[in-house]
């Protein structure tokens, strides 16, 4: 039984000049109107999140593009909340690269894991990339039997990006002796989307799905996030 109403949290500092920024509340829409389904969302800056309290009243919770935040520890506790309470989760770009360190911390057990661009100490299981990825887009290949496989409907794909920062090569074995699993590489082999079995929806992209919107089109893990928080 699907909910007629599903209420979501954009979790970020909004900056309208931003490509992912414009793009996300159109993907929304679209993705209203394809389910029927009647979406409210709220921005929530990353300084407004203290604890968990401000969260409870949301079915999704996406953490959006636009690293560094202005309050870390508040992006990070939401992509903790949404883990542990199963609440439908999706990170895109930032998103992305705050949920592999949040993992790193708090299920690898890795308490000094830490990302290039905030952190000089530790392990940094979030590095700068090879080549930048700023304005640029590429192919996806999807690990077959995975939930973006599934969402997408194919094994590969072709997204926009607009970052300086992914996972570290040298993090990946480790990180694959855990149940969060790797669903997506770019054509160099390199780690592009995750997602955590078990979860009613947990997935997470480096390269920002929603900018199909801005071509009028649904992204298919919006649209399955939106679906999941209306599943009852």
């Amino acid at each position: 039984m699907m909910k007629a109403q599903v209420r979501i949290t954009l979790v970020g500092d909004y900056q309208p000049q931003a490509v992912s920024h414009q793009a996300i509340p159109i993907a929304l829409q679209l993705t209203a109107s394809h389910l029927n389904v009647d979406i409210q969302s709220h921005w929530l800056p990353t300084e407004t999140i203290t604890d968990t309290s401000v969260l409870q009243d949301y079915d999704a919770i996406w953490v959006v593009p636009g690293s560094p935040y202005n309050h870390d520890d508040g992006a990070f506790m939401a992509i903790r909340h949404a883990r542990e309470q199963n609440v439908p989760f999706l990170g895109s770009c930032g998103g992305f690269q705050y949920a592999i360190v949040e993992y790193a911390r708090n299920v690898m057990g890795w308490h000094d894991a830490g990302h290039a661009e905030t952190d000089s100490g530790g392990r940094l299981v979030i590095a700068p990339l090879s080549c930048s990825l700023v304005e640029k887009s590429g192919a996806i290949i999807f690990q077959p039997n995975t939930l973006a496989a599934r969402v997408y409907g194919k094994l590969e794909t072709h997204e926009g990006y607009h970052c300086n920062f992914g996972v570290n090569p040298e993090f990946v074995a480790d990180l694959q002796r855990h149940p969060l699993i790797i669903s997506g590489h770019d054509t160099e082999g390199d780690v592009r989307s995750v997602e955590l079995p078990g979860h009613r929806f947990y997935a997470a992209t480096l390269f920002q799905s929603e900018r199909a919107a801005l071509r009028n089109e649904l992204s298919p893990l919006v649209v399955e996030l939106i679906r999941a928080a209306a599943t009852a």
